[in-house]
């Protein structure tokens, strides 16, 4: 069995860590190079980077900071945010990432993901899903809806096939991020969860409402997440990653203890 993952996610505005809940009222709390280096210095297993306006305000990632990121951390490291073509995606790989995430232009162009799959491999490419929970219709049947461009745009498209759909195109890991739970700190989404992780045979993380390390526990053993995001419990010093990780570990959980 692979060990569950705990990766730190690091939404970046104008270069600063930023934060908000729901996709709203962001507030900025750091530099996010600073921050990677903290989190491989923590032991996080992986770290992921998203640029969270890119895609709004049509422009590209800042890629300088993804670079000065990548000098500082000898981890995994997936980069999402304004990636549109496979240019973007080899721009963002030569800048030291070992995954690109791709969220809303792979909603609009579904191909971009196999183009990526092609030129890179599977491995590196990861869907990136924010999802908000909406009333079952003929055409939502989950009752789990895709949004776009940071929350703001309502695709009329339902969570679950999309995920599977992904995967047939070539996707090798898929990031869900449940805009309901999105740093309420009051657990995952853990209903969703467990219904994408149980449609697709590619790994799946979880985001969206880690506040205490029950909360992992739950969504990787109940909703059987490959893996976790966090945010505010480790940006703010609630929790340190291992402490996180040693209460896993004596829950059972399989889990890459660094110390």
């Amino acid at each position: 069995m692979l060990s569950k993952r705990i990766i730190p996610c690091l939404d970046v505005r104008d270069g600063k860590t930023t934060k908000g809940i729901k996709f709203k009222d962001n507030v900025d709390i750091g530099d996010p190079v600073a921050m990677a280096r903290f989190y491989y210095e923590e032991g996080a297993d992986e770290l992921v980077f998203y640029d969270i306006t890119a895609s709004s305000e049509h422009r590209p990632i800042m890629i300088d900071v993804v670079r000065r990121v990548a000098e500082e951390i000898f981890i995994p490291f997936s980069v999402g945010g304004g990636i549109r073509s496979v240019d973007d995606m080899r721009e963002v790989l030569l800048a030291g990432a070992e995954k690109v995430s791709v969220n809303s232009a792979a909603v609009k162009n579904p191909g971009l993901i196999n183009e990526g799959a092609k030129a890179f491999g599977n491995q590196c490419i990861v869907l990136g899903m924010d999802v908000k929970k909406v009333e079952k219709s003929a055409k939502i049947s989950s009752g789990y809806e895709i949004v776009i461009q940071g929350g703001r745009t309502y695709m009329g498209i339902d969570a679950l096939w999309w995920a599977k759909e992904a995967e047939n195109l070539g996707a090798g890991e898929i990031c869900l991020n449940s805009i309901d739970a999105d740093g309420t700190q009051e657990g995952y989404e853990l209903n969703l969860t467990r219904m994408i992780s149980e449609a697709v045979g590619i790994p799946v993380i979880a985001s969206g409402g880690a506040g205490h390390p029950e909360h992992l526990y739950q969504v990787l053993k109940i909703g059987k997440a490959d893996a976790a995001l966090i945010a505010s419990m480790t940006h703010y010093g609630t929790y340190k990653m291992r402490e996180i990780k040693e209460y896993l570990n004596k829950r059972d959980i399989q889990i890459r203890m660094t110390w």
